[in-house]
């Protein structure tokens, strides 16, 4: 029989705009629940400033680095908007840890990962997420729409005939190759090799001007 205590983490967060809040308030409900239940509290990794939507979070790196190293068994938080960025990274974070067999509990909300009404919990979280990603598509969808009816141009913007006849120019009189042509004409080779090859199919002419077809 196993009888290796349970090791965890205990994560929190304070943000600049959470005024006069203390990470204790958090962290205090944790530590009992830990020693309630006689697991072995590893760390506690403490972001203080740092708002939910930041990007990089140090201690959270650091908490989701020592997973990946397999030091932890479980990770406690307070509330899931201590812990996620987004959803989008509430969904795929959460899901590596279970991928890693690292248990989830958020202690405020009772929603424990290990359990079967926790699972249940975590799809009802990620259908939630499909369903914004696909209000978002729709959203995009939509407004490039409305853009083309008012005459608005969609995609890369492009590239004026002048430079076009330059690019032209330097690979029929000079022979240069795509990187000294870019380099010459200070344009991304990517734009230099489209040009030379639309030049060589004749869709454009030596001046940078589309070809019309008759």
């Amino acid at each position: 029989m196993n009888d290796r205590r349970i090791r965890v983490a205990l994560y929190a967060r304070v943000s600049t705009s959470d005024k006069g809040q203390d990470t204790s308030l958090q962290l205090n409900p944790l530590r009992e629940y830990c020693s309630s239940r006689d697991w072995s509290i590893e760390g506690e990794y403490i972001d203080i400033g740092h708002s939910g939507a930041k990007d990089r979070r140090p201690q959270l790196d650091r908490l989701m680095n020592d997973a990946r190293k397999r030091k932890l068994d479980c990770i406690i938080v307070w509330k899931l908007d201590r812990w996620g960025r987004s959803l989008k990274h509430l969904i795929n974070s959460l899901s590596e840890l279970q991928s890693l067999g690292i248990t989830f509990v958020s202690y405020s909300e009772n929603i424990d990962l290990s359990t079967p009404a926790g699972k249940m919990m975590f799809h009802v979280v990620g259908a939630m997420a499909e369903f914004e990603r696909s209000l978002i598509q729709e959203r995009v969808r939509a407004g490039m729409a409305l853009a083309k009816l008012r005459g608005v141009k969609i995609g890369r913007k492009s590239t004026d005939s002048k430079v076009l006849a330059r690019i032209i120019e330097a690979y029929e009189n000079e022979h240069l190759s795509v990187r000294q042509i870019a380099q010459k004409v200070k344009i991304p080779r990517a734009t230099v090799h489209r040009t030379v090859k639309q030049y060589k199919s004749g869709a454009i002419g030596r001046d940078g001007q589309q070809v019309k077809i008759t």
